[in-house]
């Protein structure tokens, strides 16, 4: 779920604040009145298209509901057609200004959040967005039939109410620095959406209807199983509004489906569509090559940013029992040569992950500080004692370290949590072999589990890849049937209560939440509160870094690897492009938002 963090500046009493838009910790960087955000182009024309390659491992979609828990929909219908209250600007990592919301009150106590709406704010039917429309889908997003992650991060509003038709206050069960900007980045829909007859559908029902939202594009022509055509709503109320000058440039943005990597490369050589962004970096370094690439036409770049580096990791489901140990999931990372891997398979393009809050203010370091530890100490006994000590560093296979070095110790730690060869096989005391599955839904990802496999194999341990379509993964994945799996994370400079979704103890007993680890942890919750509650950056930081010392040391999570640049190749002489990339954008996403037709 994509969402806006903006708070108010928060010392010893929570100051009122009504204003065009909010920061994190007071420091707005675009004033009342601002014409546009410095990285756009103002004056880009409109028209075009942009023909895109869906970013979703399914052959096709079979909804547009893009909320619902079952089912597939298109890649990107929720940010082209559903406006927010407020949205964030890419030049800053906390700080957020006024979409379909003019002005915003924070209460003196911090218990409400009150948003005004724009007069000209419309759907796409023509019909007002109000106030109504406004708790209509907050109690939606809340209902039977959504992802539960909404109501792990709403769980402590306390209600929505209706003060007058644009006027809507949100009521907080406590002051709480991010519940303000995270109702304000929730999704809004008409409530004349999925009605029949009348009569609102339960929403679980609400699968091929026409999404009635307030954004830039709506549906166009779709061919099932093939591609979809967003088409610029030519009478789109923001056109002219500053947070959205420069934006929405397309007059067409076609998504095309393809089976598989190898179909989508060989459409982009073929010029069947304009840009992809790139993970594999075996493709990015050998692969992207052709005639369109020699003559200009295709062009290969990397745009850096300054993004968190996210925790793309192994996740290891603690519901599991052979994955219990704290001693065996150690083993299990030791065993993982990412030094190889990184030279032998990725031409050394990725660096290694570490932790939740890398390239952060968050990031924790060397040892606990005298803040963390007043934080650590009452969880003595009850988090690893390795806690309070050096924060983690994943093990090496360069330099003094080794493989062989590594291995030593894995098989140490199996033989303390009471594993021995037995009969040839490493078992426990029960005789059971130490045999886990894989969980993948790309057969291609046996390339990269493969070597991690084989040192696995020579301590005892067996690592079996099972590939599975991906709408068996999901279905897996949301009832956490699995044992390990790989889920790309993504980091942010400002955590809060998500992280209770994440790793938090009630998430973990609820399906399709995501605590997909499924770690249970009293200080692990008190620590997401702790940093939920934060008033000020000086409390936020003790409780983040305290949190992400917690987590590695628990080793639920095996650290992969992230690039500090995004790898796109696009279609020089069909697409124009601002001169520079603003620092927290996403790679794709900033060229739907911001990119223009080079002859519209």
């Amino acid at each position: 779920m994509r969402k806006w963090m903006f708070v108010m500046l928060m010392q010893l009493a929570w100051p009122a604040w009504a204003a065009h838009g909010y920061a994190l910790w007071g420091d707005l960087k675009y004033p009342a009145g601002f014409d546009h955000f410095a990285y756009v182009n103002a004056q880009a024309p409109k028209g075009g298209e942009l023909r895109l390659v869906s970013n979703l491992r399914v052959s096709t979609f079979d909804k547009y509901n893009p909320f619902t828990i079952r089912g597939n929909a298109p890649a990107y219908l929720s940010a082209l057609m559903f406006d927010t209250l407020l949205t964030g600007s890419l030049d800053e990592t906390a700080s957020g200004y006024g979409l379909l919301a003019e002005d915003v009150v924070v209460a003196e106590d911090g218990l409400s959040a009150t948003f005004r709406l724009r007069p000209e704010a419309r759907f796409h039917n023509g019909d007002p967005v109000l106030a109504a429309d406004v708790k209509h889908s907050y109690d939606t997003l809340m209902g039977p039939f959504v992802s539960p992650a909404y109501k792990t991060i709403l769980q402590e509003v306390a209600g929505i109410e209706v003060l007058d038709p644009r006027t809507v206050r949100y009521r907080f069960r406590q002051p709480n620095r991010e519940l303000p900007l995270t109702v304000g980045g929730l999704p809004v829909f008409s409530r004349k959406w999925g009605m029949e007859n009348g009569q609102a559908k339960p929403f679980d029902k609400v699968v091929m209807d026409i999404p009635i939202g307030s954004g830039p594009y709506r549906i166009g022509p779709v061919t099932f199983g093939k591609d979809i055509t967003y088409v610029r709503d030519p009478d789109y109320w923001a056109r002219d509004l500053n947070v959205r000058r420069g934006t929405a440039n397309f007059d067409r943005i076609t998504v095309k489906i393809y089976k598989d990597n190898t179909a989508r490369l060989e459409a982009l050589k073929a010029g069947e569509f304009d840009l992809m962004r790139f993970f594999s970096a075996g493709d990015w370094a050998r692969r992207v090559t052709g005639k369109r690439f020699d003559s200009g036409e295709l062009v290969k770049a990397e745009f850096r940013h300054s993004l968190p580096s996210g925790f793309q990791s192994y996740v290891l489901n603690l519901r599991r029992p052979k994955l219990q140990d704290i001693r065996v999931r150690e083993a299990l990372g030791l065993a993982f040569d990412y030094e190889w891997m990184n030279r032998q398979m990725f031409y050394n393009s990725y660096q290694r992950v570490n932790g939740l809050f890398g390239n952060t203010e968050c990031h924790a370091t060397g040892t606990p500080s005298s803040e963390e530890l007043a934080l650590l100490e009452p969880w003595r006994g009850k988090v690893p004692e390795a806690v309070f000590g050096p924060m983690t560093v994943p093990p090496r296979t360069d330099g003094d370290s080794s493989l062989r070095a590594n291995l030593r110790k894995a098989k140490a730690l199996l033989n303390a949590a009471g594993w021995s060869v037995s009969e040839g096989k490493l078992r426990n005391a029960r005789g059971e072999p130490l045999v886990l599955e894989y969980l993948d839904s790309n057969e291609g990802g046996a390339r990269v589990v493969t070597p991690w496999a084989r040192n696995l194999e020579k301590i005892g341990v067996t690592l079996v890849f099972r590939p599975v379509d991906f709408a068996l993964y999901q279905q897996r994945l949301q009832k956490f049937d699995f044992d390990i799996t790989t889920l790309a994370y993504q980091g942010t400079h400002n955590p809060g209560q998500e992280y209770a979704d994440l790793f938090g103890s009630k998430a973990a007993d609820i399906e399709d939440s995501g605590n997909v680890t499924g770690i249970k942890s009293p200080a692990v919750d008190a620590l997401v509160d702790r940093m939920t509650r934060a008033r000020s950056k000086a409390e936020l930081l003790p409780a983040c870094r305290s949190l992400e010392r917690v987590i590695a040391h628990s080793h639920i999570l095996i650290p992969q690897w992230f690039a500090s640049t995004h790898r796109i190749a696009y279609n020089a002489w069909r697409l124009a492009r601002p001169a520079q990339m603003p620092p927290y954008a996403q790679g794709e996403g900033w060229a739907i938002d911001t990119w223009w037709a080079n002859k519209p």
